[in-house]
């Protein structure tokens, strides 16, 4: 993606001019926030042997139940056989359900079980609680800037995908 290609660009001028060190910064401060924000969820993971990969997949399960398996890999940006592997784990442990689809019968839908809803939970409540600290401190136009910000980064295609997500809720 190019910088013309961002929203807020009009034809290679931006509506905000950052220099490359202003810009390196922020690419630090994404490195360290992202650090933070999958501590917590890997401390409790680590416990079951899993990874974040479990973690994500456990995530969109919940958000969209019954989701067939070529939604997440659409979604978690991840191949076939990575997604086998996490599912498998999470189905033999008894977290995640795999039940044939009702129109096609290829297709496999994907719901948590109480077991995998209670984990998905405690890993979400981790990051519920770092996120809304930190936007309590930031204040509530750093949230809006912040959420512009995230949706602005987005290729074309996640940002529909994320966007039909919020929808549906």
């Amino acid at each position: 993606m190019s910088e013309s290609d961002l929203p807020g660009s009009q034809g290679g001028e931006t509506l905000l001019f950052l220099t490359d060190d202003q810009l390196r910064q922020g690419i630090e401060a994404m490195f360290f926030a992202y650090r933070g924000f999958t501590a917590d969820p890997d401390r409790i993971l680590q416990n079951y042997s899993y990874g974040r990969a479990h973690h994500r997949a456990l995530h969109f399960i919940n958000a969209n139940p019954g989701t067939t398996v070529n939604n997440l890999l659409a979604i978690l940006g991840v191949t076939k056989q990575s997604l086998n592997r996490v599912l498998r784990t999470l189905i033999e442990d008894g977290l995640v359900q795999s039940n044939v689809g009702r129109s096609d019968k290829r297709e496999r839908n994907l719901h948590l079980t109480e077991k995998g809803e209670a984990l998905e939970q405690e890993l979400s409540n981790a990051q519920r609680v770092r996120m809304r600290a930190a936007y309590r401190q930031a204040g509530p136009e750093a949230v809006q800037g912040f959420k512009r910000v995230l949706e602005a980064m987005m290729d074309p295609e996640m940002r529909r995908i994320y966007t039909k997500m919020r929808e549906t809720r």
